[in-house]
C-alpha cells in the first residue's frame, strides 16, 4: 500500500482516475481553536463533578497528571500528522505501518470514539438547555413533564437529537463554516471560564480555613491511587483533541508547521483551565441545605464534602458551584457550557464524517461513504450516517457510560498510533518530517504503559455491579458496548472489508504477464528473483522445499516505478524481467518441480511480494540477502525487514556467499521453538536432495552445570528424533558465546540453517540477534527462517510494521 500525501488516493492516480480531497482553507488559528474546542467540552462542563467524586480534592492531581500523559501520546500525533495530513488521522497511519486487521479496527474504533464522544456532548447540551429554560421560564420547575407525557428526560433526549442534526448541518456546508463556527463559540466559553476561575479563586481564598476542603475532607485523596488513576481515565476523553487537529490535516494551509504547532498550543491552553476550573470547584462551593437539595441528596451539610456533592450533581457540578460565587453564575456557566458543547459537537461531528470518509475511500467501507457532495465538497453521506450513530448513543446510553465507552476507545486507538510512530521510524525513514519526537522510542513506549493503566482503573471506578464489583453498572455498560462494537467490526471486516482490500491487491501490483498458471498443489514457495546470480540459489533451496512438501514454486519478478508515476507506466519495461523470470522457471523445469511465474508492477518491491503471497495464500517465501544493510535503520534491507515481519506465511531468507555448490554437511543451531522446527525441516529437505549429514547443535557457556548440559544433549536429541530416519543425523553441544559459538562451528559445514530467535517483541525486530548476527559472519551459505502461524507471528499480524 503506497501512502497518499496532501490529499491524493494514490491507487486512483495510478489508475488514471480523478483524486478526491479537500480543499486546504484552515489556519493554524483555526485547527488551534479546533482542538481546544473539543477538549474543553466534556472534559469541564460534564466531567467535572462526576470525577470529583472519584478522586476528591486531589483531582487537580488527576488533570496533571492526565495532561502529562496525554503529551506522550500528542507528540506521536504531532510527528506523523505533520509528516501525513490528510482526513483520517490515526486511522491511515495505523493502516500504514501494522498489518490488518489493525488497520480496520484503528478506524473502526476511531469512527466509533468520536461518534460516542458527541452523543456525550449532545446529552450534556440537552441537560444544560432544559436546566437553562427551567431558570429563565418562571412558570416551568424541575421535573416538569409538558404536554402530559413528555418528561424533562426526554426534553433533554430530543434536545440533544436536534443539536446533532443542526451541527450535520453545519458539517455538510463545509469546513470554513466549520472552523469560523468553532472559533466563535470556543472564544465565549474561554471568556466565561476565565470569569468563573477569577471569582472563584477569590471565593475560595477568602473562605475560612479553605485549605481544610483540600487536606481534610477527610485527605487530599479520600480515594487513593485508585481514585486519582479511575478519574484520569473517566476524564481522558477531554485530552483528545489533538486526534480532532490532525483529522482536519488535509484542510489546514501548512500542515507541516501549522499541525505540531496546534497540537501543543492547545494543550498548554486546556490543562492549566482544567486544574484552576477542579480547584475553585471543590474550594469555592459551600455545602448548605439548598445545594443539598440540589443533589437529591438526604442529611445535613456535616455530613457531606464539597467534592462529594459535585460528584453527586455530576454535569451540573461547576453550573451550581457558579451559582454559588459567580454573580448570575448559574446562567452565565449554562451558557458557557452550551458553548462549550456546542464546540465540541461541531469538532467531533467533523472528525467521525473524516474516519469514515477516509474508510470509504480505502473500500473498507462500503462506497457511499467516499461521496463528496459536487457543490459542498464535503462528504455528506459520512456525515449523515455519523450523524445517525450519534443519535443512538445519545439515546440509548447514560452519560457516565457513553464517556467511559469513548475513553475506552480513544486509548486502544493512542495505543495503535504511539506503536506506529516507533514502527514509522523502521519502515519510513525518509518521511519528511517538520517534527521529531525526541528521544525515541521511549515517549511513545511511555504513553502505551500509562494509557494501558487507566483502562481497569476506569471500569473500575464506574463499577461492574452485576459481577459484585461497586454500586452501579456504567463500567459494565461501557464495558459491553466496546465489546459489541470491536465483534461487529470483527463481522464488517471478515465479511466486507477484507474482500474489498484483497480486490485491491490486484491494483496496487497489477499481474502484467503470467508465464505459467500454479499447478494448485496444497503446498506453495514463492520465489522473487532480481537477478541471475541469486537466482540458481534461491530456486535450489525452493526446489528441495517443493519436493519435501509436494508442492509447486511460483516465481516472482517486480517491475518497480516511482510513487509519483502511474504504475501502467511500468508495463514498458516488463520485458526486461521476462527473460529472467523464464530462465529461473527452467532450473525448476528440469528438476520436474511443478513451476510458475508472474511479473508485476509496483511501486515497492516489498509491498508487491507481500500481495503476491496473500493472493496466492502462499506457504514459504525464499529470499536472497548478500550480507548487512548499508543502512542503520534497516537490519537486513527495508525490502527483506519488510518481508519477514509482513508475510503471512514461512519466510527463508538465504545469504547468497559464491558460487552454488555441493553439500555435504549442514548445521541447524537450536534453542527450541517453533523456529527451531522450520529450520530443521528445511534441512531435511536440503537432505534428502543432496544426502548431506545434518547436525542438531546447542550452544552452553563453558561453566554450565551437568544439568544445564544434560538439558541441553536432551534438547538436540528430541529435535533430532523428529527428522526423518533416511538421512544421517548427529547432535552437539557446543560450548562459548553463543553467536560466536556457532559462527565457528560453521566453519566446518557448507551451510547454517537457524530459526528466528524467542527474544522479546522489541529485541527481535527481524530474526532476532543472534541469528543475524550468525547471518552476517557465519562461514558458507546461510538460511535464516521464521515460522509462520506462532504466537509471535500472531503477534505480528497486530503489531508489526508492513
Amino acid at each position: 500500500m503506497c501512502f497518499r500525501v496532501a490529499g491524493s488516493h494514490m491507487s486512483d492516480a495510478d489508475s488514471g482516475g480523478a483524486t478526491t480531497e479537500l480543499s486546504r482553507d484552515m489556519s493554524l488559528f483555526d485547527i488551534t481553536f479546533i482542538g481546544v474546542g473539543a477538549m474543553i467540552g466534556a472534559g469541564v462542563f460534564a466531567l467535572t463533578g462526576f470525577a470529583a467524586g472519584i478522586a476528591g480534592p486531589a483531582l487537580t492531581i488527576a488533570f496533571i497528571i492526565n495532561g502529562f500523559v496525554a503529551l506522550f501520546t500528542a507528540v506521536s500525533y504531532a510527528e506523523l500528522g505533520a509528516a501525513f495530513p490528510e482526513a483520517g488521522g490515526g486511522y491511515l497511519w495505523v493502516k500504514e505501518a501494522l498489518r490488518d486487521p489493525n488497520g480496520f479496527y484503528a478506524g473502526w474504533m476511531s469512527w466509533f470514539a468520536h461518534a460516542v464522544a458527541c452523543s456525550l456532548y449532545a446529552v450534556t447540551f440537552g441537560t444544560f438547555f432544559t436546566v437553562l429554560a427551567v431558570y429563565a421560564l418562571p412558570g416551568l420547575s424541575n421535573h416538569f413533564v409538558l404536554f402530559g407525557f413528555l418528561s424533562q428526560h426526554w426534553v433533554e433526549k430530543l434536545v440533544a437529537v436536534l443539536v446533532v442534526i443542526a451541527f450535520a448541518y453545519i458539517n455538510y456546508r463545509g469546513a470554513e463554516e466549520t472552523g469560523k463556527a468553532g472559533v466563535v463559540v470556543t472564544g465565549l466559553k474561554l471568556l466565561i471560564l476565565g470569569i468563573f476561575i477569577v471569582f472563584g479563586v477569590r471565593a475560595t481564598l477568602t473562605a475560612p480555613q479553605w485549605a481544610g476542603k483540600f487536606l481534610s475532607s477527610p485527605m487530599f485523596a479520600p480515594n487513593g491511587v485508585f481514585g486519582i488513576i479511575g478519574a484520569m481515565g473517566f476524564t481522558y476523553i477531554a485530552f483528545e483533541g489533538y486526534e480532532i487537529i490532525v483529522q482536519s490535516g488535509e484542510e489546514v494551509v501548512d500542515p507541516g508547521t501549522n499541525i505540531p504547532k496546534a497540537v501543543f498550543y492547545s494543550l498548554a491552553i486546556v490543562i492549566p483551565i482544567y486544574v484552576l476550573v477542579a480547584f475553585v470547584s471543590i474550594g469555592g462551593i459551600t455545602v448548605n441545605p439548598h445545594i443539598l437539595d440540589l443533589a437529591g441528596v438526604a442529611g445535613t451539610p456535616a455530613d457531606w464534602t464539597t467534592w462529594q456533592i459535585l460528584g453527586e450533581l455530576g454535569e451540573l457540578g461547576i453550573i451550581r458551584a457558579a451559582g454559588q460565587f459567580v454573580p448570575y453564575g448559574v446562567p452565565l456557566l449554562l451558557f458557557a457550557g452550551l458553548a462549550a458543547t456546542v464546540s465540541a459537537l461541531n469538532a467531533t461531528v467533523y472528525s467521525s464524517s473524516r474516519v469514515s470518509f477516509a474508510m470509504g475511500r480505502d473500500r473498507v467501507l462500503p462506497p457511499v461513504f467516499d461521496n463528496v457532495h459536487p457543490e459542498k465538497r464535503t462528504p455528506h453521506i459520512a456525515i449523515a450516517i455519523s450523524a445517525v450513530i450519534i443519535v443512538v448513543m445519545a439515546i440509548v446510553l447514560p452519560i457516565e457510560s457513553v464517556a467511559a465507552a469513548a475513553d475506552i476507545m480513544f486509548i486502544l486507538l493512542f495505543v495503535q498510533v504511539n506503536w506506529t510512530l516507533i514502527r514509522m521510524r523502521k519502515t519510513h525513514p525518509d518521511l519528511p518530517r517538520t517534527y521529531e519526537v525526541p528521544y525515541m522510542p521511549w515517549p511513545p513506549l511511555i504513553g502505551i504503559v500509562l494509557q494501558f493503566l487507566l483502562t481497569p482503573f476506569l471500569v473500575y471506578e464506574l463499577g461492574l455491579q452485576a459481577i459484585g464489583i461497586g454500586t452501579s453498572n456504567e463500567g459494565l455498560i461501557a464495558l459491553v458496548t466496546t465489546i459489541v462494537w470491536m465483534g461487529l467490526g470483527l463481522v464488517v471486516y471478515y465479511g466486507y472489508s477484507q474482500a474489498k482490500e484483497e480486490e485491491q491487491l490486484e491494483e496496487e501490483t497489477p499481474t502484467v504477464v503470467v508465464e505459467q498458471e500454479p499447478a494448485n498443489r496444497e503446498y506453495q514457495v514463492v520465489v522473487p528473483v532480481a537477478n541471475p546470480e541469486t537466482a540458481a540459489h534461491l530456486m535450489r533451496t525452493a526446489i528441495d522445499m517443493a519436493r519435501e512438501n509436494d508442492g509447486e514454486i511460483l516465481a516472482l519478478s517486480v517491475v518497480t516505478v516511482p510513487q509519483q508515476t502511474p504504475l501502467n507506466e511500468g508495463r514498458e519495461f516488463v520485458d526486461d524481467e521476462r527473460e529472467l523470470l523464464t530462465q529461473t522457471m527452467e532450473i525448476a523445469e528440469d528438476e520436474d518441480v511443478p513451476v510458475s511465474g508472474t511479473v508485476k508492477i509496483g511501486h515497492q518491491v516489498s509491498t508487491a511480494i507481500l500481495n503476491t503471497i496473500e493472493q496466492h495464500d502462499s506457504d514459504a517465501v525464499i529470499l536472497g540477502w548478500r550480507g548487512r544493510s548499508r543502512r542503520r535503520d534497516f537490519v537486513l534491507g527495508s525490502n527483506v525487514d519488510d518481508v519477514v515481519t509482513g508475510a503471512k506465511c514461512d519466510v527463508l531468507v538465504e545469504r547468497i556467499d559464491g558460487e552454488v555448490e555441493d553439500v555435504e554437511r549442514i548445521l541447524v543451531p537450536t534453542a527450541g521453538g517453533p523456529h527451531a522446527d522450520l529450520a530443521a525441516e528445511v534441512a531435511q529437505a536440503i537432505s534428502r536432495t543432496t544426502r548431506a549429514r545434518v547436525d542438531v547443535a546447542h550452544v552452553v557457556s563453558p561453566d554450565a552445570s551437568e544439568a544445564d548440559r544434560s538439558d541441553a544433549a536432551a534438547l538436540v536429541d528430541a529435535l533430532a528424533s523428529r527428522l526423518s530416519d533416511d538421512i544421517d543425523i548427529g547432535t552437539r553441544v557446543l560450548e562459548g558465546d553463543v553467536a560466536d559459538a556457532i559462527v565457528n562451528a560453521s566453519e566446518e559445514y557448507d551451510l547454517t540453517v537457524i530459526g528466528a530467535s524467542r527474544e522479546g517483541l522489541l529485541q527481535q525486530l527481524v530474526f532476532g540477534a543472534v541469528p543475524e548476527a550468525v547471518g552476517e559472519r557465519a562461514k558458507g551459505t546461510v538460511i535464516m527462517v521464521k515460522r509462520h502461524g506462532t504466537l509471535r507471528s500472531w503477534l505480528s499480524r497486530w503489531f508489526s510494521w508492513k
